[in-house]
């Protein structure tokens, strides 16, 4: 009887470790997916801010000849602060591509809008290294409108 106690438990002696290793795997890959998913979702909050500075700052400028100037200036002061693989992120730059137009309001013909996109490349320039296994978007694109005044 006490043999077979002793065979159980050096049998089971390992089976913990195996466990553990396959609780471990999966649990690593979920906790970094809801990193790289954070600082993704970070990345996407400042670049909509960015488009939504670029277009009331080319609302407000009272000259017409430097509204759309003044709109891809604020969106790259507003993508300034923002460092990915050691470089700041400008329009033009080959991740970051800025369109700002002037034209006829969608809602109201009668009054100009100024309209800032905006398209990262997220898939070619993560913020940080991503999981394999953690669906990331391709593109983060947005678009703010503004009415001129």
């Amino acid at each position: 009887m006490l043999l077979r106690a002793r065979a159980r438990r050096r049998t089971d002696r390992g089976a913990a470790a195996v466990e553990f290793a396959l609780v471990l795997l999966p649990l690593i890959v979920i906790v970094f997916g809801i990193i790289d998913y954070g600082f993704m979702l970070s990345f996407r909050q400042q670049v909509s801010q960015a488009a939504d500075e670029g277009a009331r700052a080319g609302a407000v400028e009272i000259d017409s000849t430097k509204q759309l100037t003044d709109a891809s200036a604020a969106v790259n002061s507003a993508m300034s602060a923002l460092k990915v693989s050691g470089s700041t992120v400008q329009c033009g730059d080959g991740r970051l591509t800025c369109t700002v137009t002037k034209g006829a309001c969608a809602n109201d013909s009668s009054h100009q809008c100024i309209t800032v996109k905006l398209d990262y490349a997220y898939s070619a320039n993560p913020v940080i290294p991503t999981m394999p296994l953690v669906p990331m978007p391709g593109h983060l694109i947005y678009t703010a409108v503004a009415r001129v005044n």
